[in-house]
C-alpha cells in the first residue's frame, strides 16, 4: 500500500479555516528532485494499474478536479501526472468562460455532462469553482447569487458520491513571485508565448482577492467524502510526486474488485492448446 502521509499533510480538516498566506508553496517534504522524480514514476505506473481496475471494476468512478491561479500548474499536473492513464477511461474536460448557451442555464448545468462514468475518471481542468470564485472576484453576479452556489455545490458533490463517484480536489498553490517568473519563462519561450496575454497580468491585481475567494471555498465546500488537498506548487516536481501519492492513496482505498471472467477459462485454454497442437503437426514435414 501506498503511504499516506501527503493525504494526511496536505488535506484540509472539514470545518476549518484556512490562511493561505500560511501555506508554504515552496515546500519539498524533505525531497530532492532526483528522487521526487523517481517516486513519481512508480506511482504513475501504480496508477496506470488502479485505473485498470477501476475500468474493469465499472461500479464506481473518480472525479479530480484541478483549480489553480494562473500558471499554477493544472496542465503540467494533466500532463506529467494524469497522463500516465489510458485515455479509453479517462479524460479531461477544460471550463473556460461560459458560452451564450451555458450561460441561459443554472451553473452546474455545463458540468454534469462531464462527470464520470462506472468505471471511468474524470479531471476537471478548472470547474464547478469558477462561479464562486472568478464571477465573486469580478463581481459577474451579485453576491446575493453566489452565495447560495456553495450549498449548491455541497449538494452536487453529494450526489456524486452518493451515486460511487470518489471527489478529489486539488489547489495547487504558488507564490506571487513564481507565477511572475512562470509568465516570463513564457514570453521567453515561443512555443509557451500563447499561453500569456495582457489579462493574466492584470488578474494579479486581485491576487488577494482570489485568495479570500479560495480559502471560503475551502470552508464552505469540504467534507471528508470531498476533501481539499491544498499543494505546495512552486516546485513542479514536488506538486506532481504530491498529487500522485494522494490520487493513488485514494484509489487503493477504493478497493476495487475486479469481476471473475465470464467465460470458462479452461475451456478456452484446452481449445487454445488443441489448436497449437494440430497446427504444429499439418506444418510438420514428412519423413521417409
Amino acid at each position: 500500500m501506498t503511504g499516506r502521509r501527503f493525504v494526511k499533510e496536505f488535506q484540509i480538516a472539514p470545518g476549518s479555516s484556512v490562511r493561505l498566506r500560511d501555506f508554504e508553496p515552496g515546500y519539498k517534504g524533505g525531497y530532492n528532485k532526483h528522487r521526487a522524480l523517481e517516486k513519481t514514476e512508480d506511482l504513475r505506473q501504480k496508477m496506470s494499474e488502479l485505473q485498470q481496475d477501476l475500468f474493469a471494476e465499472r461500479k464506481r468512478s473518480l472525479l479530480i478536479v484541478l483549480q489553480a491561479l494562473d500558471a499554477g500548474g493544472k496542465d503540467g499536473v494533466i500532463k506529467h501526472v494524469i497522463g500516465s492513464m489510458n485515455p479509453d477511461g479517462c479524460r479531461v474536460a477544460n471550463f473556460k468562460e461560459p458560452t451564450q448557451q451555458e450561460l441561459a442555464h443554472d451553473f452546474l448545468w455545463r458540468v454534469e455532462a462531464q462527470t464520470p462514468a462506472k468505471g471511468e475518471i474524470a479531471i476537471f481542468n478548472r470547474s464547478h469553482y469558477e462561479d464562486v470564485l472568478i464571477v465573486r472576484v469580478h463581481n459577474q453576479v451579485p453576491k446575493s447569487t453566489w452565495s447560495k452556489r456553495y450549498q449548491q455545490i455541497n449538494d452536487f458533490e453529494r450526489r456524486l458520491i452518493q451515486n460511487g463517484t470518489q471527489v478529489l480536489k486539488f489547489f495547487l498553490h504558488i507564490s506571487k513571485e513564481e507565477q511572475l517568473q512562470r509568465f516570463e519563462e513564457r514570453l521567453d519561450d515561443p512555443a509557451k508565448r500563447w499561453k500569456i496575454g495582457e489579462a493574466d497580468y492584470n488578474e494579479r491585481e486581485y491576487w488577494d482577492d482570489y485568495l479570500r475567494a479560495y480559502e471560503d471555498v475551502f470552508r464552505m465546500c469540504n467534507s471528508e467524502e470531498a476533501p481539499w488537498f491544498v499543494i505546495p506548487a512552486d516546485r513542479k516536481w514536488f506538486r506532481d510526486l504530491a498529487v500522485s501519492e494522494i490520487i493513488v492513496s485514494t484509489m487503493e482505498s477504493m478497493n476495487f474488485q475486479v469481476p471473475a471472467p465470464s467465460v470458462d477459462i479452461q475451456e478456452i485454454r484446452r481449445k487454445y492448446h488443441a489448436a497449437q497442437t494440430f497446427r504444429g503437426r499439418r506444418g510438420k514435414p514428412r519423413t521417409r
